[in-house]
């Protein structure tokens, strides 16, 4: 393997000037530059970028965590597409870490890219708290910003969708319509974004002042079969439903095929609503009325905190954005309109 006096010997200059040119620092001419680079291309040379982000203190980085758990749905897809295309824009490098299972897990994969020397790191969080992801951008000086979670200390530092505003106003959209008998099909309670969109869902009828029926509330796990599934348990309940809002459409997609396996149609008999907007919901039969959540913005203000923080800048405000439903040919009015 060629070294660095090897590419020294080549261009005909000092090692220390090789160093320069690797990285950046000083002045060297560019008659120089060229001998070296043509010098590194003849040698197959590969500089050590460890040692040179030691000298450096940058690395072109930027690290991002997010816990496996997302990486079959499509909204991982399109938060990562959207993430990795603009870092590239930012001429830099995106590392990606799996946070797993657990908040200790999501702990072991922030150190991981700091050990890494990533420049700076965005955390899509599950486990960790509020309070530990305070404490986490707290303590380290690099930049770290915290996607769809609002941190209550460093709100600056977090970039985040209003679920339950967002699930709220979707649910009166419905409600407008004339639906007052409303099921609610859950994600994953061990989820922030679960949780939130049935606090949404529950203000709704509240500021409306329809009972809460918790027989309409049914638990999914954000896949297909658990809408399929979702819709078999009310029909068992024999609930009185003309609408079913599901947290995701992937589960809304479940319960469009179960309610036709059942002969309901749709929307004569009941509307039907998801979340996240897929790029199939538009041509699903009937199509999918869906919330649309602004991933791409989102990303894109996250990122560009980022790179503005690395240039020294600071920000004193938090960002928080809003879904938008979606109407298409899965919803029409209710019994009450």
């Amino acid at each position: 393997m060629a070294t660095m006096l090897e590419v020294a010997k080549r261009a005909g200059v000092s090692k220390a000037t090789v160093s320069r040119v690797l990285s950046g620092n000083g002045y060297v001419s560019q008659e120089t530059k060229d001998r070296v680079f043509h010098a590194i291309e003849e040698s197959g040379y590969r500089p050590n970028l460890l040692a040179r982000n030691l000298a450096t203190q940058k690395t072109q980085t930027l690290g991002l965590v997010v816990t496996n758990t997302l990486y079959h749905g499509v909204y991982f897809s399109e938060l990562l597409f959207h993430a990795a295309r603009m870092t590239e824009d930012q001429g830099r490098q995106l590392i990606l870490a799996d946070g797993k299972h657990s908040a200790e897990e999501e702990r072991e994969a922030i150190q991981y890219l700091l050990d890494m020397r990533c420049d700076a790191i965005v955390i899509y969080p599950r486990f960790l708290s509020v309070e530990e992801m305070d404490e986490i951008v707290e303590s380290h000086s690099r930049p770290i910003v915290v996607l769809n979670r609002r941190l209550r200390h460093n709100s600056s530092h977090s970039v985040f969708c209003d679920h339950k505003a967002t699930s709220q106003v979707a649910v009166e959209q419905l409600i407008a319509l004339g639906h007052r008998d409303i099921a609610f099909v859950t994600g994953s309670l061990d989820s922030p974004t679960g949780v939130e969109r049935l606090s949404g869902y529950k203000e709704a009828l509240s500021r409306h002042n329809i009972p809460l029926r918790e027989s309409l509330i049914v638990s999914g796990k954000w896949t297909p079969a658990s809408g399929t599934e979702a819709v078999d348990t009310l029909l068992a309940r024999q609930e009185t439903f003309s609408a079913i809002v599901a947290s995701n459409d992937d589960m809304a997609v479940g319960v469009l095929r179960q309610l036709h396996h059942h002969g309901i149609r749709i929307p004569q008999q009941v509307s039907v609503i998801g979340f996240d907007d897929i790029a199939l919901a538009p041509y699903m039969i009937p199509s999918l009325a869906s919330v649309r959540i602004p991933v791409t913005e989102m990303i894109k203000e996250t990122i560009g905190r980022v790179i503005f923080m690395l240039d020294g800048g600071e920000f004193k405000i938090q960002q928080r954005f809003t879904g938008e439903l979606i109407p298409r040919d899965s919803v029409a009015n209710g019994p009450y309109a």
